[in-house]
This record gives structure tokens, sequence and C-alpha cells, in this order.
């Protein structure tokens, strides 16, 4: 089984297309959709509640840990499924990739394919300029410390064996910088890895959560705790 963890803050008017676009983009595979709600102050956990009753393929949860990082970690412990993948309630990923990234994982007996929206074949469409330049410099800043190629640390959009990502619970992280923790404790742990071109499109509905000032330190922060850890664990060898 699928299971697919979609954290919800405020995202009142995407979720019956959440609803709409998976039961109509994977038919064909067992899925379940985990939606965790995040300390929302709209009716959101309400109105997910209403939008999936009586459907065995959608369950919501209520954070309890205010943050991203903590709707992440519960999102991880309700999940019944061998492969979790992270998706955003902002509707930026593609459900094309979702199924490539699901079908690679499992025919390959992979612990993580890691999508990049920056190679040649991805499609990136209206992502804020301000933003790409410090996406573009804070990832090769991670490329150089953990001498690895891959150039998409901090996007959410991953799909991993759950097994692996329930063995490294908790996760430390508060809030978006998660995204960036779970990848690197992947790649320094030493599981195996692919990585493939994912498009991406920026939100039509809702607001964005992201707060590039706000999370600089957080992101500092885990970059240090991830590249000690690798330190650490070459040291053990």
């Amino acid at each position: 089984m699928l299971s697919i963890i979609i954290p919800l803050r405020d995202e009142i008017d995407n979720l019956k297309i959440i609803k709409d676009n998976f039961n109509k983009n994977l038919k064909n595979i067992n899925f379940e959709v985990i939606l965790v709600n995040d300390f929302s102050s709209d009716e959101t956990f309400q109105k997910a509640n209403e939008i999936v009753k009586g459907s065995k393929n959608f369950k919501v949860f209520d954070n309890k840990k205010r943050g991203l990082g903590g709707a992440i970690n519960l999102g991880i412990e309700k999940t019944v499924g061998d492969y979790i993948c992270i998706m955003m309630a902002d509707l930026s990923d593609d459900f094309n990739d979702l199924k490539n990234y699901y079908f690679k994982i499992k025919d390959n007996n992979l612990d993580a394919v890691f999508g990049s929206r920056f190679t040649r074949k991805s499609k990136v469409i209206d992502y804020p300029f301000k933003k790409l330049i410090l996406n573009r410099i804070f990832n090769i800043v991670v490329q150089i410390l953990f001498l690895n190629k891959y150039n998409d640390y901090t996007n959410a959009f991953k799909i991993y064996n759950a097994k692996v990502l329930k063995n490294m619970l908790p996760f430390v992280s508060e809030s978006f910088n998660i995204f960036l923790e779970i990848p690197l404790k992947i790649i320094s742990r030493k599981h195996s890895y692919e990585i493939t071109s994912i498009n991406w499109y920026n939100r039509k509905l809702g607001t964005a959560k992201f707060n590039i000032k706000e999370l600089r330190a957080k992101y500092l922060f885990t970059l240090i705790y991830c590249f000690v850890e690798k330190v650490l664990l070459n040291k053990k060898k």
C-alpha cells in the first residue's frame, strides 16, 4: 500500500480538489491519504472530516504538537502502507510523478526516491524568483557539505520505505526544515535511493505558509545537526 501524508494549515479551499485528484489519479493503486490538521485558524479540520466521511482511503488527524514537523511525525506514525510519500496541500506536485515514485521505489526495492525540480526534464511553473535564488544557493551549500550530487533537498515531495522512515522517528525539526532533515539522514545512514526529475506548479488557491525570514535559523540548525551526525557516523566505521 502507498501512504500519502498531507499536512493542512488553513487549506479549506483545496480539500475537495485534493480528494477528487487522488480518487481520479490513483484508481489502480492501493492507497491511503493521511490528512493532518496543523492548528488551522479556519475550519479546515471540520471541513476535512466532512469531505472524507465514508471514504476508506482518507483519514484525518489533528496535530497535537504545533508545527509542520509535528504534523509530519504524527502522519508517519499513523500510516499503515509499505511506502510513505509526503505531499503538500497546495497542489504543487504532479500526480504522474507520484505514480513514477511509487513504481520506482517498489520495483527497484529502494529505501527512498528523491525528486528534483531542477533538471533539464523538469517543468517548474511560477516559482517566486527570490525564493528560487535562495533555494539554489542553499542547496549548493548542502551539496558541498555532504559531497552529494542531489540538488533539491528542501522539497517536501519525496517517497520513502515506511520501515526505514519509522525507524528514524522522531524527527527533531519543527517546521519546513523537516524536509531537509529526512533526506540528509537517508543519505548519511547509507540507505538506498534514486534521483528522478519532477514537475512543480505554484498554488492557485490559499496562501503559502513558507516564510524565508522566519525559517533561516531553523534550516541552519538542521544543516549543522545533520552534518554533525554525518561526521559521527563516519567516525564509527
